[in-house]
């Protein structure tokens, strides 16, 4: 695994920013270049590479774990998303969950986008899929919701042609704090480079509870942005009980898209910081750990 870039808070601990603390931020985060192929016992594989145990469907207009036309699906030790058992697309949006919920972490990726996309698909959905970070659960979301309630690393492919950054930021139902202030629009480019073809991408999502989040492509950090919250639209429908606009999100699921263009997942791993979350010098610790190893 290459070299990623990740933020170390050094000043006021782990604690969600507001829009008036933008000076405080760029005090707090400073960024080292750690090494995270071979610190031991940290890394868990969410993936198995033999089937989906642990993971739960979610597709529109469809009831929970009623996988579709066999959309997700493992072959040749990969997790792939298809759409040759759907004659129409019919926005048909899916999710796959991890099980089991998560509030500090690194979230590691290794992507491709590959043939053509579903038939009905609509013409931003090309080569488009994401990783939905602290999304509430698939048991909370409604039949018809189209996205659960998150905030998205939206995974784009190029389209041979023109410049498309991968890893940008969207909100299906949230908000976050950008350059000091609230950040309310849906999406938002990445600095990444562009990526065409079928060529396989290494994606990293550094998630910390609800401070700060650094979106990271074959090593080089790409966005940074804090305080992710629960807020906006892009969603529907959405149960009011579970949209609490202005709530901190702290912790949540993590799960892969299906938005209508195959796309293959050969790794998803994942290294839990929560143990150190408390102290900020066990968390630099952890980090100048996998930095010198």
């Amino acid at each position: 695994m290459k070299k990623v870039l990740l933020p170390i808070l050094a000043i006021c601990g782990i604690t969600a920013c507001s829009p008036s603390t933008k000076k405080q931020q760029d005090s707090e985060v400073k960024e080292v270049s750690i090494a995270t192929d071979d610190l031991e016992g940290g890394w868990k594989s969410l993936f198995n590479g033999e089937d989906l145990a642990h993971w739960k469907v979610k597709i529109s207009k469809h009831e929970l774990e009623d996988n579709y036309a066999n959309t997700f699906r493992v072959e040749d030790g990969m997790m792939k998303v298809r759409y040759d058992g759907y004659e129409d697309f019919d926005q048909q949006y899916g999710h796959i969950f991890y099980d089991e919920p998560f509030s500090a972490y690194l979230l590691h990726l290794e992507y491709r986008f590959v043939g053509e996309q579903a038939p009905g698909g609509e013409g931003w959905a090309l080569r488009n899929s994401g990783a939905m970070l602290h999304g509430q659960s698939p048991e909370s979301m409604l039949k018809d919701q189209d996205f659960p309630i998150s905030i998205e690393g939206q995974l784009l492919g190029g389209d041979g042609e023109h410049d498309r950054t991968t890893s940008n930021l969207c909100t299906p139902g949230t908000n976050v704090v950008m350059d000091g202030e609230l950040f309310t629009p849906h999406c938002v480019s990445s600095s990444s480079k562009t990526y065409h073809g079928e060529q396989w991408v290494s994606a990293d999502f550094l998630v910390l509870a609800d401070s700060v989040v650094q979106h990271i492509v074959e090593g080089d950090t790409v966005m940074t942005y804090y305080a992710p919250q629960i807020g906006g639209g892009n969603v529907d429908p959405v149960d009011p009980a579970v949209k609490q606009d202005g709530k901190l999100l702290t912790e949540g699921y993590i799960s892969l898209q299906s938005e209508s263009h195959p796309i293959d997942f050969r790794k998803v791993e994942l290294f839990d910081l929560a143990p150190y979350m408390d102290d900020p010098e066990s968390l630099k610790a952890v980090l100048k750990k996998l930095r010198n190893r």
